[in-house]
């Protein structure tokens, strides 16, 4: 699945409850959802094998993150498939953060 598709899915299924929510509350709730990937990152970490439970507990809490995500930028009318040649361009890409 492309990331237009992955944005435009999520818009079908939860866009009009979602804006009524507004980007503030959204955000609330995407900010949760970090907080959720934050936990299971933290009981994940490495030199420690995760049980079979942790690892799944972690796919869903990064599907749910990027999910947030999409709410967030269809809210607020932002192509992320689009935004996302900041880092496919190559002209755009120059090095790394330290």
């Amino acid at each position: 699945m492309t990331v237009a598709a992955f944005q435009a899915l999520i818009r079908e299924r939860y866009y009009a409850t979602d804006s009524v929510r507004g980007a503030p509350g959204t955000f609330l709730l995407f900010m949760e959802e970090v907080g959720e990937l934050a936990t299971s990152l933290h009981e994940n970490r490495a030199g420690k094998a995760p049980s079979d439970a942790q690892r799944a507990n972690m796919h869903e809490e990064f599907a749910d993150v990027l999910a947030w995500l999409m709410t967030l930028a269809n809210i607020m009318g932002v192509d992320v498939a689009g935004a996302l040649s900041k880092y496919t361009d190559p002209d755009r890409v120059k090095g790394v953060k330290d």
